[in-house]
């Protein structure tokens, strides 16, 4: 398992202060930082935990979340810390699994970590829950599924919105505007494209709509010849896809060798690199997608924030990194707000106390962990994002 304590702190990009970050993901230990040098000789560093998928179909979700993690705790480190205290940012592969998720999770509690970011994977978000929260160690994942937020526990949030958020916007898009409601669904039955499947069926119900087919898979599924044949039989204007990057992707390129002409639609995943990647451009494009953030060039923020992260990483910015950069400024506020003591009760209570306006959109965090509630609409055209 990797393992990498992040020490150093990095340049301060000029316009909004954001930090450039060393090649992430090495195993190495990094330089002392400046906050070490200034920090008095007792102050012991916090310890924050962060676990995600870094081997396996699902690599790219951990590391773009490592990344945006990665990124804001340099900038509070360069800055000072937390009251002169740095954050000491510790590493740690799932690889996809969620006995290994729950194991680290017990890990991350014996070495007295203040929180955990992770993970990047509904299922396996979902796995640590009862873990953390017995411990009352606070919890934010990059998982959207609905489930994550429906387990009574004040101690988990999401650093995004819900799948329901996402398909409502969706689904109000295909009907309303692209007016169509001939309406084919494939998903997955893990806990993400479960989430994605009942949130999108959910709204044609609403609306009075049925669709054409309704398919469900294993997450592992990478052949989808049957059920897309059967979904081909039923001829359909619009294929709504409910699963992670890799295999939406393996299911629009397949779609389109057996002859189903049908655009593409789902949530994030539909939108990143990986989809596009995987499907290839031709696949992809025109596909519809909806997502809080869909350019880097929204405003000054945005602009600021993907280069630098372009230099930190030497890779373009993109939705994961920018909900995980969010996420963990905004604990990093809380912990700010409540330096002398950042036992979980007092730190979830300090999250909930802050409006914080990120890359996404405003936050404003409830009882149930959900702080953000609006997503936009966009559409692959030459491989990139343009909203709509």
């Amino acid at each position: 398992m990797a393992r990498l304590r992040i020490l150093a702190g990095l340049t301060i990009a000029a316009l909004v202060a954001f930090a450039c970050g060393g090649t992430p993901g090495t195993g190495a230990t990094a330089s002392p930082s400046a906050v070490a040098a200034t920090a008095s000789p007792n102050a012991d560093p916090i310890r924050v935990t962060l676990i995600g998928s870094f081997t396996g179909q699902n690599a790219d979700l951990g590391n773009w979340m490592w990344n945006g993690v990665k990124l804001a705790v340099d900038e509070a480190n360069a800055a000072g810390g937390v009251n002169g205290r740095k954050i000491d940012l510790i590493k740690y592969d799932d690889q996809g699994q969620p006995t290994i998720a729950t194991d680290l999770a017990q890990r991350a509690i014996s070495e007295k970590t203040v929180m955990v970011y992770g993970a990047n994977l509904s299922t396996l978000s979902l796995a640590m829950i009862p873990i953390l929260t017995a411990a009352k160690i606070p919890q934010i994942t990059s998982g959207q599924a609905p489930a994550l937020l429906q387990q009574n526990s004040p101690y988990i949030f999401i650093d995004s919105t819900t799948s329901v958020v996402f398909d409502q916007t969706l689904a109000k898009y295909v009907l309303n505007t692209m007016k169509i409601n001939s309406i084919a669904m494939i998903s997955n039955n893990g806990t993400y494209g479960k989430g994605e499947h009942d949130s999108f069926l959910a709204e044609l119900t609403k609306a009075g709509v049925a669709p054409t087919a309704d398919k469900v898979i294993a997450p592992d599924v990478k052949d989808f010849t049957a059920v897309l044949t059967e979904i081909r039989g039923t001829n359909p204007k619009v294929l709504f896809i409910g699963a992670e990057e890799v295999q939406s992707g393996l299911i629009a390129k397949q779609a389109r060798s057996l002859g189903i002409s049908a655009t593409f639609v789902g949530a994030a995943p539909i939108g990143t690199p990986t989809f596009v990647q995987t499907a290839g451009v031709d696949v992809a494009e025109g596909s519809v997608m909806t997502s809080p953030y869909l350019s880097n060039d929204t405003n000054a923020k945005t602009k600021a924030f993907a280069a630098a992260y372009q230099k930190a990483f030497n890779s373009e910015a993109e939705f994961h990194g920018a909900k995980a950069y969010d996420g963990m400024s905004i604990f990093i506020q809380a912990m700010k707000k409540t330096p002398s003591d950042l036992s979980g009760p007092k730190l979830i209570e300090a999250v909930r106390s802050i409006t914080y306006d990120g890359l996404l959109g405003q936050f404003k965090y409830d009882e149930v962990g959900l702080g953000l509630h609006a997503t936009q609409i966009g559409i692959l055209k030459a491989g990139k994002i343009v909203a709509q």
